[in-house]
């Protein structure tokens, strides 16, 4: 009898510390969470071209610009989000009904350069 209470408890914590390095592994097994729709942000250019921009982190944006996708990360603005990647700026301004979307030129030595496009968002 004395022999079988010290296993009981054994068998329990072994069994619970198993349980959770199961959970643990799951855990970091579980995919990344996606961006949802609603980080989805389209924009009308005054060229008539259209842009879609995705923001799957506060750090990162998705821009898609006649047919291309471009990665880009967020740099520092005075006003709004520029973000910039692949020799172009993405900086958009506003939120809702009334924001605009800039895409530029992006120099070798940081700043901006040409105005690509200015767009409203729809």
């Amino acid at each position: 009898m004395k022999i079988f209470v010290p296993l009981t408890i054994t068998s329990i914590l072994l069994m619970s510390g198993c349980a959770t390095s199961v959970q643990n592994q799951v855990a970091a097994q579980a995919p990344a969470a996606t961006p949802s729709a609603s980080s989805l942000h389209r924009y009308q250019c005054e060229s008539g071209e259209t842009i879609a921009a995705a923001y799957p982190s506060t750090d990162t944006a998705r821009v898609q610009y006649k047919g291309r996708s471009y990665g880009m990360q967020i740099a520092v603005s005075g006003s709004g989000a520029r973000y910039v990647g692949d020799d172009l700026e993405w900086w958009a301004k506003g939120s809702g009904s009334g924001s605009e979307g800039t895409l530029f030129s992006h120099l070798a030595d940081g700043t901006s350069g040409g105005t690509i496009e200015r767009c409203a968002e729809l």
